[in-house]
This record gives C-alpha cells, structure tokens and sequence, in this order.
C-alpha cells in the first residue's frame, strides 16, 4: 500500500538470523515453521511476495487520537508493574540558567520508558491473544520492555529487531525469555518482517510507537510529571516515532493548557519534521546516529494525529551536541543515558530554547541503554565538541630533545598527550619531524593558553576544526 514504506529488498529472498540454541527451544511453534518458510523463500507464491501487510491499529485514512481518559485508565492499570520516576531539580539549571528538572525514565527496569506502553498493551490482551502471543519491530527499548513485561505477565514474545541494534539490547531481550529475530536494514524492514509472521502465525502485532495503548501508556509519563513539578512552562520529549510525545502531550496539555510541548530530534533522523513539512507522515531515510533510539524513518499515523494540535515546537539538533549532553549528564549528574535521553538537554545547550530563560522546564531522560563502545565514543566526541579535546601538528627539530621539548612544554602546562604520532618521510626539511598530537585540557581557556604558547613557541603549528559548542 501506498502508506507503507517503500523497501527495495524482496521480502521472499531475506533469511532470518539463525536463533540461538535456547531461542529456539522457547520458541512458539508458529513462529519456528513461519521463519523456516521464510528462510526457505517460500512465502506463499508471487502475490504473497508482492502484498505488504498492514498494522490494524495505525490506518493513515483513520488515525485514532488518544484522549486524556486513556491516559488515565492506563496509569491505574499498569502503577503496580512500573516504576514512579523521580523528577528532581538538575544541577545544570545555573549553567543554563533555567529551572531544570530530570525526569528519570532510564530508571526503570529495563532502562527506558518503553516498559509503560508494553504494560498497558500486553494487559489490555484478550485471553486468547495472551495465550497466543505477540511480536512486534523495534531498535531495542521497546523490544525489551515487551520481552520482560511479556515474561512477567506469561506472555510469549517474539521481536524483530534491525541489524543495527545495539547488541547490548538485544542480548537482553533473549535474556528476558523472548524470541529475538535479527533482520532488516532500517526499523521500516524489521517491521515489514514482522507484519507478514504476524499475519502468518497469528501472532498479535504491537507497534512499539502507533499502537493506541502504547501512547496511552506513555503518557502516563505526563500524569507523573504534573504531580512532581508545578508551574511548568515547558516540557522537552525525544521523538522518534512519536508515541512518546504523543500520549505526553495529551496528558500535559489537559492537565496545563499553558505548557508548551517542545519535541527534539537528531539530524540523522528527522522523521516528524519532515512529516510536519509533508502535513502526513513520510518515509525519511535515516542516517547512523548517536541517538539509534530515535531512528525511525517513519513516524507513526496516530501519533502524529494526536501530536500535532498539541505541539508548540520541533527542533532538529546536531550529533556533536547530544554527546556533549550525554558528557554533561555524566560529569554532573552522574546519569549515563543514551543518545535518545540527552537529546532534550542537547536542545538547551545549542541555544534552541533560549525563550525559557529563566522558566521551569523538564526534560525527559527517557533512556540509558547506551553500547559501551559508543558510549566512549561520545564523551571522547563531547569532550572535543566543547574544546577539551584538541588536535594539532606541529614541527620540532628531529634532534635528540626536539619531541622530548614539546612534551614537556605540554606537561608545564597540565595538558595531558593521549595520542601523538611522528612524520618524517613526507616533510622536505630533514632535519625536522611533523608531529601530529591528540591532546586534553581542562577546559576552553585552559585551550587557548595551550594554543598560545605553541604559535609563541614553534614557527609551523597548524589546530584543526574550532570545538563546535565554542
């Protein structure tokens, strides 16, 4: 169909991921026989190959709009299986010189917010569809609160998660007893994937974003931020598919009129931007991002049904200041997040909501399920980003002393060397050596007295890009 997003790959030729040992022995027998007709590429003749089969609950011609009594219904029903976050006043309010306030998603069980909309749609089941089953596509968060409540609750789970999904999560979804299928470049394949087994099993399809009781469950999230925080000009949310924004809004909105709705997305992914300039959801390829939970390429029917009349702004901020949230979230708050979970404060820190100077705001720390390799990777970015990383290169003399001189000029100044490298062959003078140096300071100016006395000291010395944050 025409609202379904286009993927080039045909569905007949792909192979399901091998499954571990015990993923197959949990696994529902629908599920072992539909993934070995799809490894075997027989999925039912031609028209099977070329129908694409469509989620229930999100029709593009029908969206359904939550209303604040879902909201609610879904905060009774799901107080008991989830955790009350805390909400507290952030140290980084005089740096930025407004009233910031933390709501600490990523403190729930499986490390992000995903688990309350996993609640509410898995108890909302009839019997026939718990005892049956559900699956559902996903980066990781909401794979894992599906797969644990799922656990929980006696609910047999199946996911379908990208190739890009951090291995981290989905290692924690086998560990919380679900079946785990690793296909699909991008969400919009994963989900196409799991469409047709769904169909093919009988399986109960739950979007992890567009699913009516996801948005309700989310939003929930509002219900707890109005009692924690009073008077609040402003709330920040992540968005990805937009079910998080969508039931948050419609909780804030009715509960304070006045509170404006901000929702901020990665330049890699600005799925409901372009959504917004399109007045529909549309396909929005996405590019590799330090926030892959926000890397959805299309955003969801009814999300964007219930978002838009709530919403006051959108902003789209650059990778190099989500890892300096992520940095600042470490260094002051001691909250290790992911990319999705910095993305608000990311938005404070490139000046995108300067109007709230001196206002309250919160900002949903919706996630810390962060890769450890990445997560390095982004305070080390972070740290260069706000020029406390620095690189240049620089000519010494290439007798005995000369690098031995530069190292401790640096030293002197308490600049700690983390990579340095020589260059001989390529430079005409011979009696000198290029020297390339990876560098840390304290802070900015701490920088500047560097860069300084190295041009005060040495003829050639060229630094590289300006730190972005400066």
């Amino acid at each position: 169909m025409s609202q379904m997003v286009a993927i080039t790959s045909q569905l007949a030729a792909t192979k399901i991921a091998d499954a571990t040992p015990k993923d197959k022995e949990n696994k529902p027998e629908a599920v072992k026989n539909s993934t070995e007709m799809m490894t075997n590429g027989d999925v039912g003749g031609t028209s099977e190959q070329e129908q694409e089969f469509t989620d229930p609950f999100c029709n593009a011609d029908n969206p359904q709009i939550i209303t604040f009594q879902d909201v609610t219904s879904a905060a009774f029903k799901i107080k008991k299986g989830i955790e009350y976050t805390p909400c507290p006043k952030s140290h980084l309010s005089e740096m930025v010189d407004m009233d910031i306030y933390l709501k600490k998603e990523f403190l729930q069980f499986t490390g992000s917010f995903k688990e309350r909309g996993a609640r509410y749609a898995l108890i909302m089941l009839s019997d026939e569809q718990k005892k049956k089953g559900v699956i559902s596509a996903s980066l990781g968060n909401h794979a894992q609160g599906l797969s644990y409540h799922g656990w929980k609750l006696g609910i047999p789970v199946t996911v379908v998660m990208p190739s890009k999904a951090s291995l981290m999560k989905i290692q924690k979804c086998r560990n919380y007893r679900a079946t785990v299928i690793v296909k699909g470049v991008d969400m919009g394949e994963a989900k196409k994937i799991a469409l047709r087994m769904a169909h093919e099993t009988g399986l109960t399809y739950i979007n992890g974003y567009d699913h009516p009781h996801i948005m309700a469950g989310q939003g929930t999230i509002g219900l707890e931020i109005a009692e924690q925080v009073s008077d609040v000009d402003a709330v920040v949310i992540p968005v990805g598919g937009g079910g998080l924004i969508a039931g948050i809004a419609t909780a804030i909105k009715n509960l304070s009129p006045q509170t404006k709705i901000i929702g901020v997305e990665s330049e890699k992914c600005p799925s409901f931007t372009k959504a917004l300039e399109n007045k529909a959801p549309i396909y929005t390829p996405n590019q590799a991002t330090l926030a892959d939970g926000l890397a959805v390429p299309q955003v969801g029917y009814n999300a964007f049904a219930t978002t838009v009349p709530l919403l006051d702004k959108m902003i789209v901020v650059k990778e190099e200041w989500i890892a300096l949230a992520i940095l600042r979230l470490v260094e002051l708050e001691k909250c290790v997040v992911e990319g999705a979970g910095a993305s608000g404060l990311a938005a404070i820190l490139a000046g995108h909501l300067d109007e709230f100077k001196g206002k309250r705001v919160v900002l949903l720390v919706c996630g810390g399920n962060i890769d450890t390799t990445i997560f390095g990777r982004c305070l080390e970015r972070g740290m260069a980003a706000e020029g406390r990383l620095q690189r240049f290169t620089v000519r010494v003399s290439d007798a005995p002393g000369g690098v031995s001189k530069l190292c401790n000029l640096l030293a002197n100044l308490g600049v700690s060397i983390k990579d340095i490298m020589h260059e001989r062959a390529f430079i005409r003078d011979v009696n000198s050596v290029e020297v390339k140096v990876i560098c840390e300071t304290r802070d900015w100016q701490h920088s500047q007295e560097m860069r300084k006395m190295l041009q005060e000291t040495y003829q050639e010395v060229y630094f590289y890009e300006m730190p972005m944050a400066i």
